[in-house]
């Protein structure tokens, strides 16, 4: 990829276009090294590097896979998101759902995002994910694009770590899979014997949550996090993360 079309990977439309995404940052890049070896399709990311990227932070990029270029200083700054770069950056390809859909495990499950909206969200989302193991992440239409920088940044490597897939509508999920847990004020509590055995885990948009009529489609199971009441709502990420480690309990 040449180095003027770098800079277009900040927008989305060009990300879809190429086909890859950007990655910025040392701790973000020796996480992508990691998922590297037991992903091929990851094997043909670029990693570039400033001239004024040290020798010392550089040998611990020795002995990786990836490919690396060196650019100038100036080049890094066009290229990267932040205003002050550390000198670092990847352009990562995007992951082929098809091969992800394909082989997707026994006792893996699913999260599925219904237009969920904030890039921290989703990146907080993916970082618990990746801590339990055994989940993909599922966004409906009109979610937050999962390779903004953002979204990338607040995941702290861990979107190269759990499958994802977007644009999956509440019908497809419907032919996936017969039950949905879902999160209600009146419905059980996460401690119920069911819970553990629910397959997939639907949550709604930030502020509107699921529509009922999109609810209304699916064979649910409500499930409810019990506190005090004092507050109206949890924060999206802080339910799934509770879900999940209720989950692995």
């Amino acid at each position: 990829m040449k180095l003027d079309d770098i800079k277009k990977l900040h927008q989305k439309k060009y990300r879809n276009e190429y086909g890859c995404f950007l990655v910025e940052g040392e701790h973000l890049i020796l996480e992508l090294a990691k998922a590297a070896k037991h992903n091929p399709a990851l094997q043909a990311s670029t990693v570039y590097l400033s001239e004024s990227y040290g020798e010392l932070e550089q040998s611990a990029l020795n002995g990786l896979s990836l490919k690396q270029v060196r650019v100038t200083d100036k080049q890094m700054q066009k290229m990267a998101d932040t205003k002050t770069p550390q000198g670092i950056v990847a352009v990562v390809p995007f992951n082929d759902e098809r091969t992800q859909q394909a082989i997707a495990s026994d006792n893996e499950r699913t999260v599925y995002l219904y237009e969920v909206q904030d890039p921290g969200n989703l990146g907080t989302i993916l970082r618990t994910l990746a801590w339990f193991g055994g989940f993909r992440c599922v966004l409906s239409p009109n979610s937050v694009d999962p390779y903004n920088p953002k979204v990338v940044r607040a995941s702290m490597g861990a979107i190269f770590h759990v499958p994802i897939e977007q644009n999956i509508s509440i019908d497809d999920m419907q032919n996936r899979f017969d039950e949905f847990a879902c999160l209600d004020i009146n419905g059980k509590p996460l401690s119920s014997e069911g819970f553990s055995e629910q397959r997939c885990f639907i949550f709604g948009n930030e502020a509107r949550g699921v529509p009922h009529e999109e609810l209304s489609k699916l064979k649910t199971t409500a499930y409810s996090i019990q506190g005090a009441g004092v507050v109206e709502s949890l924060n999206l990420a802080t339910a799934v993360n509770m879900c999940a480690y209720e989950l692995n309990r």
